[in-house]
């Protein structure tokens, strides 16, 4: 395969915030992969949360570069077990497994969900992400982007005055995402509060490491709890089926659609919720999440929407939350010269 790697600056609308960061840019990585004259595409983003860049990224591909290049593809997991094997992050893991995956469909000439045999005639409808910003910067931003499904994302001292504020100007359902900000108490007091203001569920209230404060508020707390920073990778799924009610997988942090496919299936089997998140990336990234939308209860992939600027076409995002799958195979991805 002939591998090939990119940086880009993806701009954003707006400044986006959290309970612990902001930003006006994303800086992204995209590998290349080509065989047989089809090329896939792979995409992950740079987060200091995880202490990832795109140099940091792009060296660890590079020292495996001729032995990426003499790999023929098969299949994705075979690819997905060689890149294991050479201990990369799973960023880097996650951009080779998605151009993997893309270029495998493209090269069988069929979407990744018709490859996995499951239906795309029914799927969740992504949340619109509002950040953090004054109340009249976030009715702004949902009145320019009228949406159904809205996730909030909270952390300050007035996070309930914010979403009662919100709910003043939208019917649509609310999520909230606290980013590690509150303790277990806050969570428990807030919870049936922001079930009156419409709120689906809360995603990470707690730091990562509070398993013990997780667990007091799944017994205790009125609405469902989402796990994002709590659910990494594959062994992190079974811990959390006693302290959340469902797991928010990333294929930056898992480690590509390889993994994040085994996780679904062992979420489900323990009866938790299953979401699907982004990490602000292009429509490459974005493609590869919608491959997976048939198999889940939720799905987070507005990150191409949040940018003033895309780099690629793929699966785009319609009115009120309907996906167009493209006819190319794979993830359907093409990179705007």
């Amino acid at each position: 395969m002939k591998l090939n790697i990119k940086k880009y600056i993806l701009p954003l609308k707006h400044t986006f915030s959290i309970s612990r960061e902001s930003r006006d840019f994303q800086d992204s990585m995209i590998v290349s992969l080509e065989q047989d004259g089809k090329i896939g595409y792979g995409e992950a983003t740079s987060n200091p949360y995880y202490g990832v860049t795109f140099e940091t990224m792009k060296t660890e591909i590079t020292q495996i570069s001729k032995e990426i290049e003499q790999f023929q593809l098969k299949n994705p997991e075979a690819f997905h077990d060689f890149l294991t094997s050479k201990n990369l992050s799973h960023f880097a893991t996650c951009a080779l497994d998605l151009a993997a995956n893309d270029l495998y469909g493209k090269l069988m000439e069929k979407p990744l969900y018709q490859l996995w045999n499951t239906d795309n005639s029914t799927y969740p409808i992504t949340n619109y992400t509002i950040g953090l910003g004054t109340i009249d910067h976030m009715v702004a931003k949902m009145k320019e982007v009228p949406w159904p499904i809205y996730k909030i994302k909270l952390g300050t001292d007035q996070d309930v005055e914010i979403v009662r504020e919100l709910r003043k100007h939208t019917d649509a359902i609310f999520r909230v995402d606290a980013n590690c900000a509150w303790n277990a108490e806050q969570t428990i007091e807030y919870a049936p509060k922001l079930k009156e203001l419409g709120v689906e569920f809360i995603e990470q209230p707690l730091k990562a490491e509070d398993w013990e404060g997780m667990k007091k508020v799944k017994q205790h707390s009125v609405l469902p709890t989402i796990a994002d920073e709590s659910c990494i990778v594959e062994s992190d799924v079974e811990k959390c089926g006693d302290h959340f009610t469902g797991i928010n997988i990333k294929l930056t942090k898992c480690g590509g659609l390889t993994p994040a496919r085994r996780m679904i299936a062992k979420a489900k089997a323990m009866g938790l919720k299953v979401m699907v998140g982004c990490m602000t990336e292009s429509t490459v990234g974005i493609s590869a999440i919608a491959q997976l939308i048939p198999q889940l209860d939720y799905v987070d992939m507005d990150g191409a929407m949040l940018l003033k600027e895309d780099i690629a076409d793929g699966v785009i995002i319609g009115e009120h939350g309907k996906v167009i799958f493209p006819s190319l195979g794979g993830s359907g991805i093409t990179v705007r010269q």
